[in-house]
């Protein structure tokens, strides 16, 4: 978890907000505008203002996991599902469901990152796509590789320097409107917004001169 992370504790349940992770699609603030109050000044996130197995199932609904939440009744903690996906935004980010592993560390059930390349908080998705004018289909043609078994393992993920993502685990890949594209057990996703097979890396980060600004992985 980032160190910048916000905590707020209710009753029943403790919510947590990491900030570098939102991409700010609003399913909190309009599922709940009284447990979610935007442009508050001062605490923003109210647990007691929603019954807490309404507000764990909206928290649920964040894509980007930047909403999590600790039970502190009897209730179960989230649980990730039996399958890791990936879901091909139109002309946004990658968004995954699973048990997924970034950079090596144990991170959530979801993530979205960034594939224009533009975000300012790398390897995740800030929104920057809306601004930087970025295109790229949510229903790519599905790649002619045959596909492999399904089976439950985590999804490790790793933004490598200045490059791809290497995304390595059993990992059913959908279009934005769910249709099946590949079931695979490693992909090179390009997240430099310059590939001319999107999601799939062509190695276009090299002539572009992409930079992630940050450490290797």
């Amino acid at each position: 978890m980032s160190s910048d992370l916000q905590e707020y504790v209710g009753k029943d349940l403790v919510v947590y907000f990491d900030g570098k992770r939102c991409i700010h699609s609003r399913n909190c603030i309009l599922g709940h505008p009284k447990a979610f109050i935007a442009n508050a000044d001062g605490p923003w996130i109210h647990p007691d203002a929603a019954n807490a197995e309404e507000l764990a199932a909206l928290i649920r609904s964040c894509p980007s996991g930047a909403l999590s939440y600790h039970r502190r009744d009897d209730g179960l903690e989230e649980q990730p599902p039996l399958k890791n996906v990936l879901r091909i935004r139109e002309n946004g980010p990658y968004a995954f469901t699973g048990t997924v592993e970034i950079a090596g560390q144990v991170d959530a059930t979801r993530a979205t990152l960034c594939r224009c390349g533009a975000s300012k908080t790398k390897p995740y998705c800030d929104g920057s796509h809306h601004e930087a004018g970025f295109q790229a289909t949510g229903e790519p043609a599905p790649p002619a590789a045959p596909e492999a078994p399904m089976h439950r393992a985590p999804l490790g993920i790793t933004p490598t320097r200045n490059g791809p993502l290497l995304v390595q685990g059993p990992l059913e890949i959908v279009s934005g409107t769910g249709r099946n594209l590949a079931r695979v057990e490693k992909a090179v996703l390009c997240r430099c917004g310059a590939s001319k097979t999107k999601p799939y890396c062509d190695g276009s980060h090299v002539s572009t001169g992409f930079s992630d600004g940050g450490p290797a992985a």
